[in-house]
């Protein structure tokens, strides 16, 4: 419980009492920079209290001082570019429109921080940046007849649609960084081969239909299109929901 609550001030930019007073050469906002740099040039495996330390000139158990564990820091992190992110409120436009723009948010802060995609969203930072995120994007459902819990449950629809292929996008980025190939390249490389190897009259409609998908997308997967065709079916489906919330006659 202790080290819950010193999260919990950490996030909100409180110190505790006991701590109060003491001269400190850092910063918890020092601290958690220097935490999502690392992040953003090396993968969030990089990050350690150690490694952080390294960072700043100091020695690891000095970390300890400004941030109790690895887990609050991470918190930290995700909350702080929750804060950051850009985001408009449009409550004259549609609310296809205002979804769209939700996920375009969400989707230049994975590609801005790919690390933040890897991170579970069962137990969010509970801080401001979170809950500046939170009321921003529930406000784009205005208007749209759901009630409270659908709201919210279509919310964690469409994030975790975006979220999922931020990930799938940097893991094609990862595969095309080790193996020194693109999507592209690889396809020019296997087709032929695969050609050789795929019986057509066995697997008919997997040859038929891999072959011009592989030729139309430049690869096996292509993450761009994979997102937009995915979000446009996300909110197809949110918008069957709208639509039946509107003409039920008991709301």
């Amino acid at each position: 419980m202790a080290e819950a609550r010193r999260t919990i001030d950490l996030l909100w930019f409180e110190e505790p009492e006991s701590r109060r007073g003491r001269k400190k050469g850092l910063t918890v906002a020092q601290v958690i920079d220097a935490a999502i740099t690392l992040a953003d040039a090396e993968g969030l495996e990089a990050v350690s209290m150690r490694r952080v330390a390294q960072e700043l000139g100091v020695v690891p158990m000095t970390l300890y001082t400004y941030v109790p564990d690895k887990a609050a820091l991470l918190d930290l992190m995700l909350d702080t570019i929750y804060l950051r992110m850009s985001r408009e409120d449009r409550p004259e436009a549609p609310w296809r429109e205002r979804l769209l723009a939700v996920a375009e948010e969400n989707r230049l802060l994975y590609a801005s921080h790919p690390w933040a995609a890897g991170l579970s969203r069962s137990r969010p930072p509970l801080g401001p940046g979170l809950m500046a995120k939170y009321e921003h994007e529930l406000r784009a459902f205005a208007g749209t007849g759901l009630d409270d819990v659908e709201t919210d449950s279509a919310l964690t629809y469409l994030l975790g649609f975006v979220q999922a292929a931020a990930r799938a996008a940097e893991d094609a980025r990862l595969d095309a960084e080790r193996s020194a190939q693109s999507d592209q390249q690889w396809w020019e490389e296997s087709g032929p081969l695969l050609a050789k190897v795929f019986d057509t009259h066995a697997y008919p409609t997997a040859v038929r239909i891999g072959a011009a998908a592989g030729a139309e997308l430049g690869g096996a997967f292509n993450p761009t299109h994979a997102y937009v065709f995915g979000l446009e079916r996300v909110l197809d489906g949110l918008g069957v929901l709208i639509e039946r919330r509107a003409s039920d006659p008991r709301r």
